[in-house]
């Protein structure tokens, strides 16, 4: 949480090259939410967040931002993409769900962390339980010398067990079913889950644990969960997960465009993608939505939305809608050169996935300078011929570039092959002077 604007700028920089205003609104944004729970509590109340809209074409990073953020920070984080709800009446998944999703992922976060402060008391659990299955307890009123002979064993077996020399033996353990077959869908209304969750209650109420044969190295993954329920406090982490999804989550809203209605769009308005848009408002401007970790209040809740805005423009939206994302950042279209660094600077780049891969065939891929321009260049080329759709065409340039090299693996095992600007012009320049092929295939 205490990562300044820069350092969060310079962490996105590994993977995102260019868009700085983008990385700058998000990085201050972010920022924000440290600084508000600096604040007194009344104050805290008053500082909402200030929403931001990323506009840009498709492929320029909009959606990466958001999915490096969501690697990078311990804070309750979901994508949702607008064109996936529906208007209140209308068959399909309604605006609130996506509240529920981010309480989910706040109980998913703080559930991994408790069980991370309390690993070694979760391990000292299955230990307990596997050693005295391999080691039974000493009935009550052994001697003291059976005592002293039983924990000295006892200690003996432990280190064999930690050193996973027991690994191979079967025991037979008690593990508890589930009976969670309905497993957690964040679209049902709240009722739903309440009447879901007590019925699960019965079931399990009623039910025993299976016994079941399986070695000592399966007995420890097995027993985790049973482990991690008896340690961990499942109410102290509702509330944290419902307190961290209110003050610190993120919801970032993708292709918002696909429910605006183009001024130019002829007939009638479209019902459903207004009503998304309406519906999309209290949630957005702050209310309170029912969720399995009880009542959660999104008024500081910041959303990020990200549109292309081809067909549409973010006047298109309902003007209530616009006000609630105050900042806006366009993100620019991808030269030539932005193309040549996307493949040359990101930590794990494009061309070192596929050197990645190829080396595990054992083949050394080197790809030369003067290829890598010649990828950058014809991607935006085509880019600019044919629809325009960012880094995303480099995926499509390079895997024809490199598709017999790739196909014939298994002969080139051992050896160091180099991508030269002429096997890259050899693959791409005849595709490329048809306009016609250039579509279908680039």
């Amino acid at each position: 949480m205490n990562l300044t604007p820069k350092e969060i700028v310079i962490y996105l920089n590994e993977y995102i090259i260019g868009q700085f205003e983008a990385k700058k609104a998000i990085a201050i944004a972010l920022r924000n939410r440290y600084r508000r729970m600096k604040l007194e509590k009344e104050m805290q109340d008053e500082v909402i967040p200030k929403n931001i809209l990323m506009i840009g074409s498709t492929g320029v990073g909009k959606t990466e931002i958001a999915r490096r953020l969501a690697k990078m920070m311990s804070l309750p984080f979901i994508k949702v993409e607008a064109s996936k709800y529906t208007e209140v009446g209308f068959v399909g998944r309604d605006v609130e769900s996506m509240v529920r999703d981010l309480a989910l992922a706040a109980l998913a976060l703080v559930k991994a962390e408790h069980k991370e402060k309390n690993a070694e008391a979760i391990d000292r659990y299955i230990e307990k339980i596997i050693l005295e299955k391999l080691l039974p307890p000493l009935p009550k009123g052994a001697s003291e010398d059976k005592q002293e002979a039983y924990k000295q064993s006892y200690e003996k077996m432990r280190e064999k067990l930690i050193a996973g020399d027991l690994d191979g033996l079967n025991i037979e353990v008690d593990l508890r079913q589930s009976n969670n077959e309905f497993g957690d869908d964040s679209n049902m209304p709240s009722e739903m889950i309440k009447v879901q969750e007590s019925f699960i209650k019965i079931l399990n109420a009623g039910q025993n644990n299976t016994k079941k044969e399986m070695s000592v190295k399966e007995a420890k993954e097995a027993l985790k969960v049973e482990a991690a329920d008896k340690i961990l406090n499942n109410e102290v982490i509702k509330r944290e997960a419902a307190q961290r999804a209110q003050n610190s989550g993120i919801i970032f809203i993708d292709e918002i465009d696909k429910i605006a209605v183009p001024s130019t769009a002829q007939g009638r308005q479209d019902p459903s993608k207004e009503g998304v848009q309406r519906d999309l408002l209290p949630i957005v401007e702050g209310s309170s939505v029912s969720t399995k970790l009880g009542t959660i209040n999104t008024d500081h809740v910041l959303f990020i939305a990200a549109g292309a805005f081809h067909l549409s423009k973010p006047s298109d939206l309902i003007p209530e809608l616009q006000g609630r994302f105050p900042l806006r950042v366009e993100l620019n279209s991808l030269d030539e050169n932005t193309l040549y660094k996307i493949l040359t600077q990101p930590k794990n780049s494009l061309l070192r996935q596929y050197q990645a891969l190829l080396k595990a065939e054992d083949v050394e891929l080197i790809f030369d300078d003067e290829a890598i321009k010649a990828i950058a260049k014809i991607a935006y080329i085509t880019n600019d011929k044919t629809e325009d759709i960012g880094a995303r065409r480099l995926h499509t340039i390079v895997e024809k570039v490199i598709e017999d090299i790739s196909f014939n693996a298994d002969e080139h095992k051992g050896k160091t092959i180099h991508v030269d600007a002429a096997l890259v012009h050899a693959k791409l320049d005849t595709i490329l002077e048809d306009e016609d092929s250039a579509r279908y295939i680039l």
